[in-house]
C-alpha cells in the first residue's frame, strides 16, 4: 500500500513513576520542580503513551483497515518489587487496545523506538489459566515470576533497530536493567529489523547547530 494514509489515536498504557533528576539531567531540581512535585522517592508521574494508526481506506489483502500500533508500554511480567519501584497500575497497552474496541489479534505491526522495558514489555504478556504460552523462560530468563509467556499482538509483525537488537542481546547496554530476556527472545520469530542511517557520516564531527541527515532532509520536504 503506497502513499497510505492514517488516522491516529492516544493510547494511554498506564502510568510510570521514575526519578525526577534522571528524567531531567542537567535542568536543576530548583527548576523541573516548579512544574511537577517529586514523591518522597524522588519520583515523577510519567505515561506510557502509545500510538494506535489505522489506515483511512481498507487493505485489499486484510479486508479491513490495517492497524499498526507504535510503543507498548512496559506490560504486566515484571517482578511485584519492580511493579512497586515504578510504581505500575494494573493496566496495560493490551487494556487500552481494547477499550478502543480493537481486538488485540488485529494488530498488524508493532513499531518499538528502542527496546527497553518500558517501551517493549507490552509485546508480550503473563500467560493466563487456560492458554497454551508462546515462549517459555528458561532459569534467569524471567524478569519476574512469571515464566510462561503469551504474545499480546500474535498476529503483528515488531519492527525495531538491528544495532540495539544485537547490543540487546548480547547485554552490552551500558544502562543495567533495561533489556529483559522475557521481553526480548519471546517476540524474535515476528521480528524484523531496520537498519538505522548514521546521524552523520563517518568521521563527521558535527557543527552545534548542524542536524542531523534525517532532520535536515525533513526540514527540505
Amino acid at each position: 500500500m503506497d502513499n497510505v494514509r492514517y488516522r491516529w489515536k492516544l493510547l494511554n498504557a498506564g502510568r510510570l513513576l521514575l526519578d525526577g533528576g534522571s528524567m531531567f539531567g542537567v535542568i536543576p531540581r530548583t527548576i523541573w520542580t516548579r512544574t511537577l512535585t517529586p514523591d518522597e522517592h524522588n519520583r515523577i508521574t510519567l505515561t506510557h503513551n502509545c500510538l494506535l494508526l489505522e489506515s483511512e481506506e481498507p487493505d485489499p489483502e486484510l479486508g479491513r483497515v490495517r492497524r499498526i500500533l507504535i510503543e507498548t508500554g512496559t506490560g504486566d511480567k515484571l517482578s511485584e518489587k519492580m511493579q512497586r519501584i515504578f510504581g505500575l497500575e494494573d493496566r496495560t497497552v493490551e487494556t487500552a487496545v481494547i477499550e478502543a474496541g480493537i481486538d488485540p489479534a488485529e494488530i498488524d505491526a508493532v513499531l518499538i523506538t528502542h527496546l527497553h522495558f518500558d517501551h517493549a514489555g507490552g509485546l508480550t504478556r503473563r500467560c493466563r489459566a487456560g492458554e497454551t504460552p508462546d515462549w517459555v523462560a528458561q532459569p534467569g530468563q524471567a524478569s519476574g515470576d512469571c515464566s510462561e509467556i503469551k504474545l499480546t499482538f500474535p498476529n503483528a509483525r515488531v519492527w525495531a533497530q538491528a544495532r540495539e537488537w544485537r547490543d540487546a542481546i548480547a547485554n552490552d547496554a551500558v544502562m543495567t536493567r533495561t533489556y529483559y530476556r522475557d521481553h526480548l527472545l519471546p517476540i524474535e520469530p515476528k521480528l524484523r529489523l531496520v537498519e538505522s542511517v548514521p546521524p552523520f557520516a563517518p568521521g563527521l564531527t558535527p557543527h552545534r547547530d548542524e542536524l542531523p541527515r534525517l532532520a535536515a532532509e525533513l526540514r527540505r520536504t
